[in-house]
């Protein structure tokens, strides 16, 4: 990253939540931009959350291989019944691109120490979204007016992925 584009955001003299990171693009040393892509495990229940997705936030899937469709062995032996899991997908949510898969752990999916965040979008999809992903999840904050934004919401979906969702006008109630 550049250390200019640093400097505007470290050295910004107001409040945390009154800067404006928009502006700012991070950059590697040969000034390509940087991107972080979430990658979700669900431990066997990917096929699900990807119709889920498609549903509650319109997630588009541009890619979806099969442990069967893999043209190498599996590194590690395979659970019986795993051959027609999703070893990864690509799933495009507006202009992001969250990857997932089955994976292949013992332990259940843990989603813990994070949140995706969805926004800014208009009151009506945020209400949309919202409301889908809170069918069969848990909300942690209703969608509502907050003093950093005119509508904002926090879920976590029935898979327990955190969702925070921010809209540019305050929700019909």
């Amino acid at each position: 990253m550049r250390f200019d584009e640093v400097s505007r955001v470290v050295d910004d003299p107001r409040p945390m939540e009154r800067r404006l990171w928009a502006g700012v693009r991070w950059r590697d040393q040969g000034g390509d931009a940087v991107k972080v892509e979430p990658y979700l495990f669900f431990n066997g229940r990917c096929d699900e959350a990807i119709a889920f997705y498609r549903d509650a936030l319109g997630a588009t899937v541009t890619m979806l291989l099969r442990y069967k469709e893999s043209p190498d062995a599996p590194p590690m032996p395979m659970p019986p019944g795993w051959a027609d899991k999703v070893m990864h997908a690509s799933l495009q949510i507006g202009e992001t691109t969250v990857m997932a898969s089955d994976g292949m752990s013992a332990d259940g999916p843990r989603f813990d120490g994070f949140s995706l965040s969805v926004g800014p979008v208009g009151p009506d999809v945020a209400r949309r979204m919202f409301d889908r992903l809170a069918g069969g999840g848990e909300v942690q904050m209703p969608l509502g007016r907050t003093f950093f934004s005119p509508c904002f919401g926090m879920v976590v979906d029935r898979f327990g992925v955190g969702w925070m969702i921010s809209g540019t006008e305050p929700v019909s109630e």
